[in-house]
């Protein structure tokens, strides 16, 4: 198994390509300043720490590691290991204690900003949400929802799943906030589920930039079944163009005819 080193050992390998990009500045007095960073790799490729943070609320964190934007793993921090998002990746691994090491540091400093803060709220962006189904529906068939919530912050929201107004919990699953390059957070949910006509669904989203939760509604586009007044025009549309087609194929097979008759009549010249 390959060992990855902790992103606290790069600069000593890839010093010379590794560039820190401010992510916010925090005014601690007037002469003091704490400065996060976000630390990339300057190549065709970009590997960054994902999001890693410790908040109040809750006194929850998250630490993650993502590739080209798309997340390489997170350590599930009660559980205490790393989780990897694609089987092919869990040949490599990574120490779930640096972690959570890191997400102490973040809360030991998380404290000590708190206290010497105004404690002026930051401000709550109004999430954006989207549904779609992975791929074209067919019904009787499997399929899976995907409920997009895009831009979130703080990264505090609850995403549930409803049919015909009741709540579902089994086939679903999520990810963990996922970064933006504007520092704000987006989140996915899934659904199994199997394509009816008697069912809708709404990704209900909950968070402190909405008045209300969002519900936003989905259901399987199915082409409306004819009614038998269109289904009687179309076999009587049917039935005359068949009906006309037989009257042309038959004069032009008589008129055939006739002229093959009167060329053997005449006769040569």
């Amino acid at each position: 198994m390959t060992e990855i080193p902790n992103l606290v050992e790069l600069p000593l390998f890839i010093s010379e390509e590794i560039s820190c990009s401010p992510l916010r500045t925090v005014t601690i007095n007037k002469t003091e300043t704490l400065k996060e960073c976000l630390f990339t790799i300057v190549t065709d490729h970009v590997a960054s720490y994902g999001v890693n943070l410790y908040q109040s609320y809750g006194f929850s964190g998250q630490y993650s590691h993502e590739f080209d934007g798309d997340e390489q793993f997170y350590v599930d921090l009660e559980r205490k290991e790393t989780v990897w998002q694609l089987p092919v990746l869990s040949q490599f691994s990574f120490d779930a204690q640096f972690a959570l090491t890191n997400i102490a540091v973040g809360k030991q400093n998380l404290n000590y900003l708190m206290k010497q803060s105004n404690s002026t709220a930051a401000t709550n962006e109004v999430p954006e949400v989207t549904v779609f189904s992975k791929s074209p529906v067919t019904l009787g068939h499997p399929n899976t929802l995907i409920c997009l919530v895009d831009n979130i912050f703080p990264p505090v929201v609850n995403i549930t799943w409803l049919s015909n107004g009741h709540s579902v919990t089994e086939g679903v699953s999520e990810t963990s906030f996922l970064s933006k390059s504007d520092h704000s957070f987006f989140k996915i949910s899934y659904l199994t589920f199997l394509a009816s006509a008697d069912e809708i669904y709404d990704c209900k989203v909950e968070h402190w930039g909405l008045d209300e939760p969002l519900l936003k509604h989905w259901e399987p586009e199915i082409p409306a079944p004819m009614s038998e007044l269109t289904e009687t025009v179309v076999c009587a549309l049917g039935l005359s163009v068949g009906l006309v087609g037989i009257v042309v194929g038959t004069v032009f097979i008589i008129r055939g005819l006739r002229s093959v008759g009167a060329s053997r009549h005449q006769g040569p010249l």
